[in-house]
């Protein structure tokens, strides 16, 4: 897998997981909507470990940064 996700994509994911976790467990959003966010939060934070989008692959997008 080549990387197409840069460093200012990672952070957003892993804050947006962060925010996403703290809503599910304190009960702010619950239910199906809370199991799908919280699924969801789970998939950003994978995405920004591996730095590879699947999304962006299909899309054809990269934020990652070109080597020169």
């Amino acid at each position: 897998m080549k990387k197409n996700m840069g460093s200012i994509d990672r952070i957003v994911r892993v804050l947006l997981a962060i925010i996403i976790s703290i809503l599910f467990f304190t009960n702010v959003v619950s239910g199906t909507l809370g199991v799908f966010l919280l699924v969801i939060g789970g998939v950003f934070l994978a995405t920004s470990f591996i730095n590879f989008c699947p999304l962006y692959s299909i899309l054809g997008i990269n934020s990652c940064p070109v080597k020169k």
